[in-house]
């Protein structure tokens, strides 16, 4: 693969976890890699090629392309890669040697249950948590939970019988009060699993209950003196804060099953496919087909779930989808899903399904021919805002006052993603008293759309609003007034993280800090600012040095702006020392002013 193909796809990357896979021209898998950032990690690939090993340098020329599956966590990048590896087996990563499985907790289905590690999940009614990736992490935090809440670590069968004929004798871990002798009957079975309730909620993450039951513990270690005790607990419940590692990407519950999910544009559809065999997901591809006759979704997807479990010889006995679909086999159980893990695995592929899509849009920008820069920038502005055409012609309004004073607005228009300065308009606020920019912004927008409708004038495509929700929403109001909401895409911007906020939507959009597309924003939403506030100044200035001080001969508008700065008033100015004005303006125009209020 030549840096420049990777050059053409690299703004698409994302900046998340997940796995990448180089593969050859016939299809082969080459090599798989994990990464917690997916663009820097396929980067180092096609940069400086000194620190570079051979082995790795001869991998990437025999690749014909890149692909990449998005996860959640760091965590399920590290176990997706461990089963592609394992299913795979790429000429280019080391081999696994072992058919270790992922390691889980369990809680054992018995009398006093015991709470043990196994990389093996038997189903006999016993509750299993996980997978970890880290074995020795998850035995550290199974030791404490052991040591907060004593448990048998034996494999004797504690019925009721055998305890009551005194089969067995308690054993060192008793001695050591790592166990509180319920092979002897010395525990009730009650308060033991009481015990094992507070472990399961621990490993649901669920610390509230815990917290609750260890507080009883450390208020009476603390009624009897016994403060280390109480300290010790707190400590131990802290190192649990960051414990729990649900994953993705493999999961005890969804045993065999086809994950399918789908995103389409006017031309296009796309399905992403999941695969998961003994619980782990062991393959993923996504399908391009081209829509005809305007199918709808339910049967695109099902036209393509029947292309990809024939091209892929699969008959798991579920699939999951977000919709129901007909299928064509027989026996098939389709699940739609609304919540737990098969939901969360559904989610995964419509995360990679929708970026596969914007990675299309993009590459079709990209591939654009001779296209000015000015295309380019306004098509992918159009491709990140999901807009229906691209926004030739684009204004942004600002607001500006001080305390309520002077308040006045801005309105800077863009076309082919250039300033119109000829366009550019500024209002004094009319009908808003004090300062209320809600109010200014649904004035001032009303104004100006009312006018070229009025005049016939053509429209925006693209209104931005600099600011957050409020400020978007009072400008809404006004396009709903003039009936125009359907005809133009409107967006707030607000300063801080430079979010993007849509009309009812609380969930801002964040485009990549680096995007043509943003920076193209952040120019109109700092033009408009720049041409309220130099306004807002002109007017504030006027304002300053319309006063009497002008009307003395020989007093010009910059000393009347100079005292009134300084004193603040002209009654103020009367009051002042001689002195003081002299140093400020000279004797002459002192005494001028002296020679004019009066001496």
């Amino acid at each position: 693969m030549k840096t420049a193909d990777y050059k053409q796809i690299a703004d698409t990357i994302p900046h998340q976890p997940g796995v990448y896979k180089f593969i050859d021209a016939t299809g082969e898998i080459l090599y798989v890699g994990k990464a917690k950032d997916l663009r820097k990690r396929t980067a180092s690939y096609f940069g400086s090629k000194r620190n570079r090993a051979y082995k790795t340098g001869v991998m990437v020329k025999s690749a014909d392309r890149l692909e990449y599956t998005i996860v959640d966590t760091e965590q399920d990048a590290l176990l997706l890669e461990n089963a592609l590896i394992k299913k795979h087996q790429p000429r280019y990563n080391v081999t696994w040697r072992d058919d270790k499985s992922y390691t889980y907790m369990c809680i054992k289905n018995e009398r006093f249950p015991r709470v043990f590690l196994t990389r093996k999940v038997i189903r006999d009614g016993s509750v299993y948590f996980g997978p970890y990736a880290s074995k020795a992490r998850v035995k550290a935090i199974l030791d404490i939970v052991k040591k907060l809440f004593p448990l048998r670590t034996c494999t004797y069968d504690l019925s009721e019988t055998n305890i009551a004929n005194g089969k067995f004798k308690v054993c060192l871990e008793y001695h050591i009060e790592n166990c509180l002798g319920p092979c002897e009957g010395l525990e009730e079975e009650a308060t033991y699993n009481e015990r094992v309730d507070q472990v399961r909620n621990i490993l649901k993450g669920n610390f509230r209950e815990v917290r609750a039951h260890l507080k009883e513990r450390m208020e009476a270690h603390a009624a009897n003196m016994q403060f280390e005790k109480a300290q010790q607990i707190k400590e131990k419940l802290d190192l649990f804060i960051d414990y729990q590692a649900r994953s993705t990407v493999v999961s005890h519950r969804v045993i065999d099953a086809d994950i399918f999910h789908i995103a389409t544009d006017k031309k296009r559809a796309y399905v992403h496919y999941l695969k998961v065999i003994r619980g782990a997901i062991i393959h993923t591809y996504t399908m391009e087909l081209v829509k005809n006759l305007n199918r709808k979704k339910p049967l695109i997807l099902a036209l393509a779930i029947d292309h990809i479990r024939e091209q892929f010889n699969s008959t798991a006995p579920e699939i999951i989808v977000p919709v129901d679909v007909p299928l064509r086999e027989d026996g098939i159980n389709v699940t739609v899903p609304q919540r737990g893990e098969k939901r969360a695995l559904l989610e995964l592929a419509e995360k990679n399904v929708k970026h596969f899509l914007f990675q299309k849009q993009r590459q079709e920008i990209n591939r654009g021919g001779r296209q000015s820069s000015a295309e380019r920038i306004l098509k992918t502005l159009q491709v990140d805002l999901n807009m229906d055409e691209i926004p030739w012609h684009i204004e942004c309004f600002d607001n500006s006052n001080i305390q309520g004073a002077h308040p006045v607005a801005s309105c800077v228009v863009f076309r082919n993603a250039k300033p119109a300065k000829r366009d550019y308009r500024k209002y004094n606020i009319k009908t808003v008293v004090g300062a209320n920019d809600f109010a200014s912004m649904e004035e001032i927008v009303y104004r100006r759309y009312r006018r070229l409708l009025d005049e016939g004038e053509s429209l925006p495509q693209l209104i931005i609003i600099d600011g957050g929700k409020g400020q978007l929403n009072a400008a809404v109001q006004s396009l709903d007034r003039l009936g125009i909401r359907d005809r133009v895409t409107i967006i707030g911007i607000a300063k801080r993280l430079e979010e993007i906020y849509f009309p009812g939507d609380s969930i801002p959009l964040y485009i990549n800090k680096k995007s043509e597309s943003l920076k193209l924003i952040q120019q109109a939403r700092n033009e408009a600012h720049r041409f309220a506030i130099t306004f807002h100044r002109q007017k504030r200035s006027k304002t300053l040095t319309s006063t009497e001080l002008t009307n003395i001969q020989g007093i010009g508008e910059k000393t009347a702006q100079k005292l009134l700065s300084h004193f603040g008033s002209v009654k103020k100015l009367k009051q002042a020392p001689r002195e003081e004005v002299v140093k400020l303006v000279g004797a002459k125009r002192a005494e001028l002013l002296e020679g004019y209020f009066g001496g």
